[in-house]
């Protein structure tokens, strides 16, 4: 077991790269273009993905006392884009995927500047003692690279061979999962006396910031008068975080294996609530929404 917790690191970075290669295979440049027609959706989840998140979670770090360790890997979950999961939840929940595709790329290209952003805010915030390294500039270069370099190389897989793309879009999804769900059990056996132990202190924080994030995703743009679809697909995009960036940047970039155990948590929790809202909120609302017109 030892040997894989020296191996992590490396198997994060194949695991994130295959993800992000996965991600490029499904996208064009048509997919970026495709916000301008959306504005407003596009503007209401950029504010609550880069800022009402982070503060919402800043909050409850203050609210609950959560310890400084924790309290910076909270927050890098917080800064980090949304996951691919989303697109399947969205589907699944009646969402507009094509939106949830569109925003995870711009979501993910503008998490290089703001992750580290909030990242080093958390370390300057929480941990002042010193016991977690903020992210000097060579590590924000590798975030670059671990993230966008295999999107550019899927999209441009995509542009020259879409056949082949599209053939591979849905396997690669699948095997991306697949490698993920195994470093995750893996790690989670290896850590679960720690995550025990850290669940005690950190995991009410989890939960509630994972159900902000969904109720919030959805319930903003339904205020502001988006259409379902696209509420949906912001509420999950919103609601899902990319807890494979968040462990990446905690364990590889930070170097701090404690850092990670808030986004360990949330990738198990995460699951459970999601299925939650879906099928108890929005399933609800279709119900409402169908017997509306009986009754009227």
């Amino acid at each position: 077991m030892s040997n894989f917790i020296t191996l992590l690191p490396t198997l994060l970075i194949a695991a994130l790269a295959l993800i992000m290669f996965g991600l490029g295979l499904s996208l064009t440049l048509g997919d970026f273009r495709r916000l301008l027609g959306h504005p407003k959706a596009v503007i209401l989840a950029l504010v609550l993905q880069a800022a009402v998140l982070p503060a919402i979670c800043y909050g409850l770090i203050v609210l609950l006392d959560v310890a400084p360790i924790y309290a910076v890997g909270l927050m890098l979950l917080a800064a980090s884009p949304g996951g691919v999961s989303a697109n399947l939840f969205s589907h699944l929940f009646g969402g507009n995927v094509a939106m949830n595709i569109s925003l995870t790329a711009i979501n993910t290209v503008l998490s290089i500047v703001s992750l580290p952003l909030i990242a080093n805010f958390a370390i300057d915030t929480f941990a002042k003692s010193g016991q977690v390294v903020p992210m000097q500039t060579g590590k924000v270069i590798e975030v670059i690279g671990i993230v966008l370099v295999p999107v550019a190389i899927g999209m441009l897989v995509k542009s020259r061979a879409p056949d082949f793309a599209a053939r591979m879009d849905k396997p690669m999804k699948r095997f991306s999962m697949a490698v993920l769900a195994a470093l995750a059990v893996v790690a989670i056996a290896k850590e679960w006396d720690a995550l025990v132990v850290s669940f005690a202190s950190i995991g009410l924080a989890v939960i509630l910031f994972n159900i902000a994030s969904l109720g919030l995703g959805y319930t903003v743009p339904r205020m502001m008068g988006l259409d379902k679809p696209n509420a949906i697909a912001i509420g999950y995009e919103i609601g899902i975080h990319n807890s494979t960036l968040a462990i990446f940047v905690a364990v590889s970039v930070l170097g701090d294996f404690q850092l990670m155990l808030p986004a360990a948590i949330y990738s198990v929790s995460m699951y459970v609530f999601a299925t939650a809202f879906g099928l108890i909120v929005l399933g609800k609302k279709r119900h409402a929404g169908a017997a509306a017109p009986t009754s009227a």
